[in-house]
């Protein structure tokens, strides 16, 4: 979940190693680094913590050297200390590294042997020994990291510079992502596109097993078997993209606000506006009709939206559906149907427990399909079809846009689907499809009850303990809003269906705990009121979030009431979710948290 980066210039590389990360820094923020070439010979600044403590290392001793490499690290081995931050270095050559050796304790078993000595926690510096101890034996670098790496077992993206060789950089890649980009005269690699953007649109993605050699005139990619291979480039978009706050105080605040815009822009690339069809802009890589079962896997969030997409397709597609976290369905065994599919759901593309289930679905048959935001990450290659998220880059470590915009192409897969079974009839179609032409209208309706939500939010910065309910597909959203107040507030919340308060939940209530109840006026709307009002009895403090219909029905005094528009409730949870999200986001600002880097977090999840 790091962020590497490396770039051979014509010119001082230290403060683009620096833009580059920033850009990265949502892989993680534990510590960061830089090495370059002085005059042919390493040097290195790290800092503990984020990234800005690395800038004022480097504007009190600055680098000069036209090649370079950089990390931002997400602690895995060892503690998130100066000492063990990347790059990690020998008296040979520094290397930057995102990902896990599994066998790096067998290696340093060994490398100690030999005599060589340890300075850190990190299983990266074993990397960094392995490869100085091939040069020791009078192997050049390219010889030396081609001896090294079918030495390395576990998912890793590495970046290498060679004391006394200005003119290459190696890097390499088994199960991480990493890009190589071309500039005139210079080259650039990093975590992905959006890294190099400010430097290049063009960009060649390492294939699993792959290692390359880059110069100042190009690159040259090998094969795991060390033949030299062709890689295709590529033109990516992520230039086009701004990767700044705008008017907002934090990244997650500018991407809740600009969910009527990308969750807009993505239901058009669904949608046949005029006819009101969803014409899905892939050919179904399935015979619908003769689908057997429908598997989502995903985590986190996506894991989220993959349920309240397993409510929607089986209403609407009349189809068994089967959901898993992705890091228990790979290693289940689960037995999959050849008639089945297999969706899986990542902003990123590059989830590690993810990819490992869809590779793990091809292998017994299935078609698989993915619903990513990075048309050219791994997930998205290796899949049979791919339905795009377009909700642009997302910076905050808190999902909000990839998720809304993830319910959205999953509502146009479930309609699609019922379709193409011949069980939804196209009058009804027509219905779902102009209720989702008015969702974006109704969540921008939803960003004007802010002001009321940061009222609520001081009481709730207050709560040690939360609980959040919901019926139908608002108990997925109420799993959701809990995860999103624990991420960036670290609040103890939980959230449950409400129909299971008594039998067990209902223990917490008192006077102190809030009640998050997620009640769009649906056909099960009485039942949460019922529930609300078992709350109430027990003098739980309700917060509710629904529309006046809800609350003047309920006659409950509410600690707090976030008055939603009315609207049809078949896809009310991709508007309830914005409440949900801002509910949690001014809780954090409320109690002066860090909310685009909460701690212990990473934006993309590519390790174990």
């Amino acid at each position: 979940m790091c962020g590497i980066v490396g770039i051979i210039g014509r010119e001082p590389v230290a403060s683009r190693l620096i833009e580059a990360l920033k850009r990265l820094e949502y892989r993680g923020y534990d510590s960061a680094g830089v090495a370059t070439l002085e005059e042919g010979h390493l040097a290195r600044r790290r800092a503990e913590g984020k990234l800005r403590n690395l800038e004022a290392r480097l504007n009190e001793q600055p680098l000069h050297g036209f090649v370079g490499i950089g990390h931002t690290r997400w602690a895995t081995h060892g503690r998130p200390t100066e000492n063990n931050a990347h790059p990690h270095a020998t008296e040979r050559l520094a290397v930057v590294h995102n990902g896990i050796i599994e066998n790096f304790r067998e290696l340093r078993d060994e490398l100690t042997g030999r005599g060589h000595r340890f300075v850190s926690e990190t299983d990266t510096e074993v990397v960094a020994h392995l490869v100085t101890d091939e040069m020791d034996k009078g192997k050049a670098p390219i010889a030396a990291v081609a001896a090294a790496l079918p030495r390395l077992k576990g998912a890793f993206a590495l970046a290498f510079v060679f004391n006394g060789a200005p003119d290459i950089l190696i890097a390499a890649r088994q199960g991480a992502p990493l890009a190589i980009g071309y500039g005139e005269g210079e080259m650039f690699l990093g975590s992905d596109a959006l890294a190099l953007a400010p430097f290049t649109d063009t960009i060649t993605y390492l294939e699993d097993g792959d290692w390359a050699i880059l110069s100042r005139e190009g690159v040259e990619f090998r094969d795991a078997e060390g033949l030299v291979v062709e890689r295709a480039k590529q033109k990516t978009q992520a230039s086009a993209f701004l990767v700044d706050k705008g008017n907002h105080r934090h990244f997650m605040a500018k991407e809740i606000h600009e969910q009527p815009e990308v969750v807009g822009r993505t239901l058009a690339h669904y949608l046949d506006m005029s006819s009101g069809c969803v014409r899905l802009p892939f050919e179904m890589p399935f015979d619908a009709a003769s689908l057997s079962r429908v598997t989502i896997s995903a985590c986190g969030t996506a894991y989220y939206a993959g349920l309240i997409g397993k409510y929607w397709i089986e209403r609407f597609g009349r189809i068994p559906v089967e959901i898993d976290f992705a890091s228990e369905f790979r290693y289940r065994e689960a037995p999959l149907d050849a008639a089945g599919l297999m969706i899986v759901v990542s902003q990123s593309g590059e989830t590690a427990d993810t990819l490992a289930s869809l590779r793990y679905a091809k292998s017994q048959g299935q078609k698989v399909l993915s619903v990513v935001n990075v048309p050219t990450s791994t997930i998205a290659r290796e899949s049979d079809a791919v339905a795009l998220t377009l909700a642009g880059p997302e910076i905050g470590v808190a999902s909000t846009k990839a998720f809304t915009c993830q319910l959205s192409v999953l509502a146009c897969l479930a309609i699609a689907i019922g379709r193409a079974r011949g069980v939804l009839s196209a009058e009804r179609e027509q219905e779902l499809v102009s209720q989702l032409i008015g969702v974006p209208g109704l969540m921008a309706e939803a960003i004007k009850r802010e002001a009321s939500i940061e009222q609520i939010s001081y009481g709730l910065s207050k709560a040690k303990d939360v609980l959040y309910l919901g019926r139908g597909t608002s108990f997925p959203l109420a799993l959701e809003g809990a995860l999103k107040l624990k991420e960036i507030s670290y609040i103890h919340a939980e959230g449950y269906a409400a129909g299971e308060l008594k039998h067990g939940p209902i223990a917490l209530i008192d006077e102190s705990m809030p009640v998050i109840v997620i009640a769009p006026h649906d056909a099960v709307i009485e039942k949460t009121v019922s529930n609300m009002q078992e709350v109430a009895a027990r003098g739980g403090r309700i917060i509710l979030i629904g529309d006046d219909r809800t609350a003047a029905e309920s006659a409950i005094d509410f600690h707090g009431h976030i008055s939603m528009p009315p609207m049809p409730p078949d896809f009310a949870p991709i508007v309830y979710a914005v409440p949900a999200q801002m509910l949690a986001y001014h809780t954090a600002v409320a109690m002066g948290k860090d909310v685009d880097q909460p701690r212990n977090l990473a934006k993309s999840v590519t390790v174990e």
